[in-house]
């Protein structure tokens, strides 16, 4: 057995391995680019590493697309024949995304817990967990798992970058921007703590400075992976948008945001959408910009992997004229939604999909059902996980519903 860079035990005995998963830890941790490189190399130079295995699977669970979950699944198969071989910790963690492949996110949550307590430099299990609890709505919980560990782990950025963002989230703002420039003393190449701050300034209103901290950084960001990229460049286009500078967000769409996606990528198509749909909820004409996107949703359809994003596809194909393919869209969620296990169910019932009907109704105009919908299942959006900013624009198009049945209401009460 070998150390890793965190210090931690792995069933290897390939130095080659070991520093390919070293890299890889840098790249996930980093939001990298190379990340999936990193670990086919570990596997490469290892094919028995059950943990290079269980980081594969990992690493295409975590891009949320039915592709790239059926590619996961070859890595947990050979990961799970050597589990009788390696360390606990490693045993753990090949449940924990066993569990995640199988859609029993409470129990991958609990594996990954049970990780931290017992090896709390285990950083990329405290990365897994956040993205759990960030997609299930419990922002305590997000907060919590890295602070556990923060005693365990000083002098990390990317671990205070974690905490951060967790920080951020439950409203502790003076404390989040604090932990973030630590972070940034440490080491200047971290998106997610640039990231962290730009939630923090946004929340403030601190827009000038908002624009002016995520551009000195954003030539940082050229080694990113496109999630990343683009949703930073996201934030800076929403920092324009607090000025009306529609045309310099329109220019970020196309140049940072659409042109560089992975148009494949479930996160860069959200980013994208909720760019466009903002920019249209304040009179903006985006163009064709819909119609370009909509061919790239129909994979989604029936794909389901998180509520947040489900929302955001149907609005767009909406946007983009194709009527059946969201009334198949609807029929297929409501599907799911009775297939899953009851900890996912009535996130997806009782939120999910009334929020996706009043996304479709202000799509198509129908703003008094839009209204119907979305005012009752907005006190409960945080469950389908997505951050402040992120479901911020929930509450603009109900209110942009309330304000259309008004001035529809003021128009026929004065014909009449």
């Amino acid at each position: 057995m070998l150390k890793d860079a965190q210090g931690l035990l792995v069933t290897t005995d390939s130095a080659q391995a070991i520093a390919a998963i070293n890299l890889f830890i840098n790249q996930a941790l980093g939001y990298g680019k190379d990340a999936e490189t990193a670990i086919l190399q570990a596997i490469e130079a290892d094919p028995t590493c059950a943990l290079a295995y269980a980081y594969a699977a990992a690493y295409y669970l975590s891009q949320e697309n039915s592709k790239a979950w059926q590619q996961a699944q070859p890595y947990l198969q050979v990961a799970q024949r050597h589990l009788t071989k390696i360390t606990k910790r490693e045993k753990l963690y090949v449940q924990a995304i066993l569990a995640w492949a199988n859609n029993e996110i409470d129990v991958a949550i609990a594996l990954h817990e049970d990780i931290t307590h017992k090896f709390p430099h285990d950083l990329i299990s405290v990365q897994q967990g956040q993205y759990h609890y960030f997609y299930t709505g419990n922002q305590e919980k997000l907060l919590e798992i890295a602070l556990k560990v923060l005693p365990s782990n000083p002098q990390q950025h990317y671990l205070y970058g974690m905490v951060a963002f967790g920080l951020e989230q439950c409203h502790q703002l003076k404390a989040a921007e604090k932990m973030a420039h630590q972070a940034i003393a440490l080491n200047r190449y971290d998106p997610w703590t640039h990231h962290a701050i730009a939630h923090v300034m946004e929340t403030q209103g601190r827009v000038n400075e908002g624009i002016a901290w995520m551009e000195s950084f954003a030539d940082t960001w050229e080694n990113c992976n496109s999630m990343l990229y683009t949703h930073n460049w996201w934030h800076i286009a929403l920092y324009y948008l607090e000025q009306e500078n529609y045309q310099k967000v329109l220019s970020l769409y196309d140049t940072h945001v659409w042109q560089r996606a992975n148009k494949q990528s479930p996160k860069d198509q959200v980013g994208a959408i909720s760019l466009l749909l903002r920019l249209e909820l304040r009179g903006v004409n985006v163009g064709n910009r819909w119609q370009d996107i909509s061919p790239y949703l129909y994979s989604r359809i029936d794909e389901h992997a998180l509520p947040f994003q489900d929302l955001h596809y149907i609005y767009a194909l909406a946007k983009a004229g194709h009527t059946n393919w969201v009334k198949e869209m609807l029929e297929s969620m409501q599907y799911h939604a009775l297939s899953i296990n009851p900890f996912l169910r009535r996130s997806w019932l009782e939120v999910a999909i009334p929020a996706a009907r009043g996304m479709v109704a202000h799509a198509q105009g129908d703003f008094n059902t839009a209204v119907t919908e979305l005012k009752l299942v907005l006190p409960h959006l945080h469950e389908i996980g997505g951050s402040h900013a992120q479901r911020v624009l929930f509450e603009e198009i109900c209110h942009d519903a309330v304000f259309w049945t008004q001035k529809q209401s003021l128009l026929y009460g004065i014909t009449a």
